[in-house]
């Protein structure tokens, strides 16, 4: 797979089953911070706030990872029973998307990069 240059050439370079579920989380994403600046970064669609990274999220084989910068944020899914890595989350294809645990976790961030910006 050559690099996207956009969200949406990478999300259209998957089977229509994932892209669904990418265009899901796109939107939540997209409603819970829309000021966030949507791009591609480490190949994968990446949202910035604050001039800092915010979220990000990836198709992979069997789930879809979702990244969202910050260790607290990934022990939130970890307590609810989702498998996690160190800084990522993994959401199965085959389960409903937690849209209340995202939404939280792209709130909890936004807060995270605006204390991160106040000047001391």
């Amino acid at each position: 797979m050559k690099k996207p240059i956009n969200v949406e050439e990478y999300i259209s370079s998957f089977p229509s089953e994932k892209q669904e579920i990418m265009q899901k989380i796109r939107k939540i994403i997209a409603q819970t911070a829309p000021h966030a600046i949507e791009t591609i970064s480490y190949g994968m669609p990446a949202y910035k706030s604050s001039g800092r990274p915010l979220v990000y999220f990836a198709a992979n084989t069997k789930h879809l990872g979702f990244y969202p910068a910050s260790t607290s944020t990934v022990d939130m899914f970890k307590q609810a029973g989702f498998k996690t890595t160190k800084g990522s989350v993994h959401l199965p294809y085959n389960q409903p998307l937690p849209e209340e645990m995202i939404i939280e976790a792209v709130k909890f961030r936004l807060l995270e990069n605006e204390v991160k910006n106040r000047p001391k």
